[in-house]
């Protein structure tokens, strides 16, 4: 019964968790300060009474889900709430761990916060491998860079009908030799940081592909039937799965658009309406991945040789979303650009609705996963 529970608010730091409670018959009292420490953490669990009896919440942040696993493993129901929905009284000008503790409890045992979805430890960490590579690519990118500019600066340019960054291009940077020690000695610093990125992103990728063979059947139906889609490969098709986890924790596709924070914003009030650029509001890493997505669909819609691959193992109904997808897409696209509509905001359109279509096909992954597990 709701009346027999106990609540149980906690604001976790890195090395402590302020502690309250929301008692039955309405009191709301701080228990002090804890370490946090799996060992801290059970000893005060085995104090508050009957784990059943115990609900228990703390705010997503850099702590992770560490706290999260240790207290459902202990049997404790146990819930992470959006720290931006958690409500914020107006002219409250002080904060401490003890009066942030004590409003989760309040707020929890009142229904006013809202739950995020937690990922189990094998897709948190396929997650955090795929940031690892997106961080990667970004080095990279900053490393070019600085070589690129560094022999602008020197007057070099590359033989003509070389590429930049291909086997040739380094080869040529390789070959290169400056007058001036300083000069030298900062060309080969800059081309081994090239270099040394280049593996790393090698040896990222890699690991990828080895620790998709490890994950859940349906995490594996869901990358390998997004590849069905036009601009996403295996990688992009990692990175939507392990930032989505579950696809079908989103009751419909409109759910998952405002989840990566591309739908439009409003701000209306009685006959006036009056909408903005996208909220941005949701997840960052699904929203970039998508949008670079979208760029393909400029092109009419056509299956060349490298999708006819990503699609030999995929089933003829996925197949016909993607089809379909293309056709609206492209459509879509030009649409808005015969309206004169800026580039930008024309992908981000597509994007959108680009989302949609993951949600279908992912959605229909998981329940085909589903069941050949129970087949």
């Amino acid at each position: 019964m709701q009346e027999n529970l106990r609540f149980l608010g906690l604001d976790v730091h890195a090395e402590t968790i302020a502690v309250a409670i929301a008692e039955p018959d309405g009191e709301v009292r701080s228990l002090g300060t804890i370490p946090n420490r799996a060992e801290s953490i059970r000893k005060m669990i085995r104090k508050l009474g009957p784990s059943e009896k115990l609900r228990v919440c703390y705010e997503a942040g850099p702590t992770g889900y560490v706290v999260y696993w240790q207290l459902t493993g202990l049997g404790i129901q146990c819930e992470v709430v959006a720290p931006t929905l958690v409500p914020v009284k107006a002219g409250d000008r002080v904060k401490t761990d003890r009066r942030d503790a004590e409003k989760l409890a309040r707020c929890y045992r009142s229904g006013d916060l809202t739950a995020v979805w937690v990922p189990d430890e094998g897709s948190e960490a396929l997650r955090d491998l795929v940031r690892a590579r997106e961080a990667a690519k970004q080095d990279q990118m900053r490393a070019r860079h600085r070589l690129s500019k560094f022999l602008l600066r020197a007057g070099q340019r590359p033989p003509t009908g070389i590429r930049p960054w291909t086997r040739p291009y380094l080869i040529w940077v390789a070959q290169l030799r400056f007058p001036q020690m300083a000069q030298e000695a900062t060309r080969q610093d800059y081309l081994h940081e090239v270099e040394h990125m280049r593996g790393r992103v090698a040896r990222l990728e890699q690991a990828i592909t080895e620790a998709v063979k490890l994950a859940s059947p349906a995490l594996q139906q869901v990358i390998n039937d997004l590849q069905a889609l036009r601009g996403i490969a295996d990688i992009s098709a990692v990175t939507i799965a392990a930032e989505l986890g579950q696809v079908s924790r989103f009751g419909s596709a409109r759910q998952l658009m405002g989840y990566c924070g591309a739908v439009p914003s409003e701000d209306s009030s009685g006959k006036r309406t009056r909408r903005g650029g996208i909220t941005k509001t949701g997840n960052a890493h699904l929203r970039r991945i998508v949008v670079e997505a979208a760029w393909s669909y400029r092109r009419p819609p056509c299956i060349w040789y490298g999708l006819r691959r990503r699609q030999e193992s995929i089933s003829e109904e996925t197949k016909e979303i993607a089809w379909k997808a293309q056709h609206r897409l492209h459509k879509r696209y030009m649409k808005l650009g015969a309206a004169g509509k800026d580039q930008r905001k024309i992908v981000t359109a597509v994007a959108r609705e680009l989302l949609g279509f993951v949600w279908a096909i992912g959605t229909r992954a998981e329940i085909v996963a589903s069941q050949q597990i129970a087949a």
